[in-house]
């Protein structure tokens, strides 16, 4: 194998480690400045790792902590790549080399496209290893209970959601069997989401109650915890609960920030407290006080993915339900693109249901560019 296939192979390994710690390339600089204390490093560096231009030889260290790894695997992966030690055999690779590759292939085709044609896989993948489950390895368990994290958020997106949950429930048990405190917390969070989405106000609150009073957890997993636990107070109809949460949340962004925060918690953002503010207010039947914050999610939302669909959607529906036609119209037209790539069954249901209002309620030329759009 040559240099610059060594250098891909290890930058190829490095954004699977990096899509399973569900980071994007700007999120994974903004971490490693934080713990390092150098703040000239940005995505762009990021993407010459990925893409074999360069080694991060000095941000192994950082690397490892962020992305959940020991730091002698990612400093031997490193050497391979600088040809320094013989690459392992097809035969002597680790037994979860497949199942570190699968995950990151199926989280990066899911932030692209949505889980629907990839659930079944994770499913299956999750099953094998489950089945492979002997004894009491920890680190076994724990590799196993990520899977099935992986799998649950998988179901969740194509619109499964009661597999959603009951694979995570099981997840949730590996997890604390293996002693792995931060997947314990990631699965609650999801679960706890998957209730606020599915309207199990109470399970929701008793989840986050857990995750809120039992052993101490990090300042950014208290914060998730509290904005899903904002999203089912608004359920409930708890209004002045639920805003005081949001807005103690939005405030203690920068506060809540630690060197020990797990990786998982940096997809919350001011953008996404935004965003569940204006999804509260929603639920409390307050759309004209919750369009400006979908509106600010929705403009900050440029990935062309799945997250761009629903924050965009968001806006839209929020927009239907105000009878605001004219306005509608902009969100509608950027759907259009994405909508050829994105088939998360999760998203596409709002859809459906907020053109079926547009239909019903709006002006004849929106319906016909609401037919236009989702025609492909």
């Amino acid at each position: 194998m040559g240099d610059q296939a060594r250098r891909v192979r290890f930058g190829t390994c490095l954004a699977g480690l990096r899509k399973r710690a569900h980071l994007s390339q700007r999120d994974l600089a903004t971490r490693l400045c934080t713990l390092s204390g150098i703040t000239t490093l940005t995505r762009n560096e990021v993407s010459r790792w990925e893409r074999g231009c360069r080694i991060p030889d000095a941000w192994l260290p950082p690397l490892a902590q962020v992305l959940g790894v020991p730091l002698d695997e990612l400093a031997r992966q490193a050497a391979r790549a600088r040809g320094e030690v013989e690459p392992d055999s097809g035969d002597a690779r680790e037994p979860d080399a497949y199942v570190k590759d699968a995950v990151g292939w199926l989280l990066a085709h899911d932030d692209r496209h949505g889980g629907d044609h990839v659930a079944d896989a994770a499913v299956q993948v999750w099953e094998t290893e489950r089945r492979r489950i002997t004894g009491e390895d920890k680190q076994h368990l724990a590799r196993v209970a990520e899977i099935g994290e992986v799998a649950g958020w998988l179901l969740h997106d194509a619109a499964r959601f009661c597999e959603a949950r009951a694979t995570l429930a099981e997840a949730h048990t590996l997890a604390r069997l293996a002693g792995d405190a931060p997947l314990e917390w990631f699965i609650l969070d999801l679960i706890a989401m998957i209730d606020v989405h599915t309207g199990r106000a109470g399970e929701a609150f008793a989840i986050t109650d857990e995750m809120l009073t039992g052993r101490q957890v990090p300042g950014r997993v208290a914060l998730m915890a509290r904005v899903r636990r904002a999203r089912s107070l608004a359920q409930a109809g708890d209004r002045a609960r639920a805003l005081d949460a949001l807005e103690r949340a939005a405030g203690g962004l920068q506060d809540s920030i630690q060197a020990n925060d797990p990786a998982f918690t940096w997809w919350i953002n001011a953008t996404e407290v935004g965003l569940h503010t204006g999804e509260a207010l929603l639920s409390l039947g307050d759309p004209r006080a919750a369009l400006p914050h979908l509106q600010r999610s929705s403009a900050a939302s440029r990935d062309g993915g799945r997250r761009e669909f629903g924050n965009v959607l968001a806006e839209l529906t929020t927009l239907v339900r105000l009878g605001a036609w004219r306005e509608a119209e902009a969100p509608l037209i950027r759907l259009e693109p994405i909508l050829r790539t994105v088939t998360s069954s999760r998203t596409r249901v709002r859809l459906r249901s907020t053109l079926r209002a547009i239909d019903r309620d709006g002006p004849a030329w929106l319906a016909d560019t609401a037919h236009e759009v989702t025609a492909g």
